[in-house]
């Protein structure tokens, strides 16, 4: 099932200086500690002067959405889905 939030949370990122990619490594939601095991898509728009970056990520069950606002560097939950059909 999709949801669809707004929903401001904790994320860990983490540079990694050989691939020279951010990732997100942690997110806490909902007083969970969930690990990333996988990023899919990332991509980036423009709200206004403000650039957001979207990271689609998985902990291996639960699918998250979520958007870094780098004007004040916080994060968004926008989109969470357990992969079955609404």
């Amino acid at each position: 099932m999709r949801e669809i939030l707004h929903e401001e949370i904790s994320v860990n990122l983490v540079f990694d200086r050989a691939t020279k990619r951010a990732v997100p490594k942690h997110l806490k939601w909902q007083g969970r500690l969930h690990t990333v095991t996988q990023v899919g898509l990332h991509h980036t728009y423009h709200r206004g002067r403000t650039l957001i970056h979207v990271f689609s990520v998985t902990d291996g069950t639960t699918f998250f959405r979520l958007e870094l606002d780098t004007e004040n560097l916080h994060w968004l939950l926008t989109e969470v889905s357990d992969g079955e059909p609404d």
